[in-house]
């Protein structure tokens, strides 16, 4: 198989050097410097350093068109935030197209009513004509890279886009199950960023496993409440990119989001959280589309609320929690409508 993919961060570079084993694979980069550093040094010195690139995997970067030549499977590797403008260079490829990012597209105007999409929104919107998907669910890029146990899911509407990421990826370390559910296996990888930012706040505050077993949990709740009103199953956030993307980015040490969550509660601005970062943390720049949205749908998500108020500096990190612990008790219940308090 021949693949293309766009995008030479750490998650593009870390599945572009996983298929390289078995697989001819071009990395293709938006800056003709960073291909030009990395075919040199045969490593991602700024994202992954340390791990070096096969031999085989060839580094690129110019026309997107080029890259498109003769390529069986196209992985668009950027943040959310370019992925629009990658779909619109990609229509007419005959190429199985997926994309690794998790989150939601800002608004494109400043009305009232106006809501971000989600990725295969925007691939309804400006390419449908493209047999498209998602690889997702619970994985750190680094140890991808590595060769370490990881599973994912492959959610498209088209059999042929589930098998050709199965058969791309799918081996000994790196196990990829087929969904065809792709509206929940992106809330699943949307959401489980802006839940991330609250476990992180929780445990920079020292409140303890129970607090974060049940913001987890009671998060899970407001994830699903969420993917149902949009048309997701049920089952989907039970499974690698609901429940198992959720557990990974709020407990891991290697999470981006988390550690956004972290640094705010050690008294960080969000500014400083951001840029100490180096990567992009998807959580900072979804949470407010996604909390929007739910409003819209009619459904309540107090720790997404918390998560905004607590970004846009409204509350302190203790007056975001005590107003999440203070919520009235209802019943549990995912249908419920709003989430109880945290120890309910």
């Amino acid at each position: 198989m021949k693949i293309c993919v766009h995008g030479a961060g750490a998650w593009g570079t870390a599945v572009a050097v996983n298929a390289a084993a078995r697989h001819e694979v071009t990395l293709w980069a938006r800056d003709a410097a960073q291909a030009d550093a990395m075919s040199a040094a045969r490593e991602n010195t700024r994202y992954l350093p340390g791990l070096a690139l096969p031999a085989s995997l060839a580094v690129r970067a110019g026309d997107i068109a080029q890259a498109q030549a003769g390529v069986d499977l196209v992985i668009v590797a950027t943040p959310m935030a370019a992925l629009r403008e990658q779909l619109l260079a990609l229509r007419g490829t005959s190429a199985q197209v997926a994309w690794l990012c998790k989150g939601v597209e800002p608004a494109l105007d400043a009305s009232p009513t106006a809501y971000g999409l989600l990725a295969h929104e925007i691939w309804a919107q400006v390419a449908p004509e493209l047999k498209a998907g998602v690889l997702s669910g619970p994985s750190f890029a680094q140890e991808v890279a590595e060769g370490r146990p990881t599973a994912l899911v492959a959610a498209s509407p088209h059999t042929s886009v589930r098998d050709a990421l199965v058969d791309a990826f799918h081996g000994p370390a790196l196990r990829v199950y087929a969904n065809d559910d792709i509206v929940g296996v992106e809330v699943g990888g949307a959401v489980k960023n802006v839940l991330a930012i609250a476990t992180g706040l929780c445990d920079g505050l020292a409140l303890g496993l129970n607090a974060r077993a049940a913001l987890i949990t009671r998060g899970l709740a407001e994830m699903t409440r969420f993917g149902l009103a949009l048309g997701a199953r049920a089952d989907t956030f039970m499974g690698l990119s609901g429940l198992g993307d959720l557990v990974l980015t709020a407990t891991g040490d290697l999470s981006r989001n988390r550690k956004v969550g972290l640094l705010l509660a050690q008294g960080r601005t969000l500014a400083q959280a951001v840029d100490s970062l180096g990567h992009v943390a998807e959580g900072v720049y979804c949470a407010r589309t996604v909390v929007q949205r739910a409003r819209g749908l009619g459904i309540e998500m107090p720790i997404a609320e918390g998560v905004v108020a607590l970004l846009d500096g409204q509350v302190s990190p203790r007056d975001a929690v005590a107003a999440l612990t203070g919520r009235d008790p209802v019943p549990e219940s995912v249908q419920s409508g709003p989430a109880g308090r945290l120890s309910s």
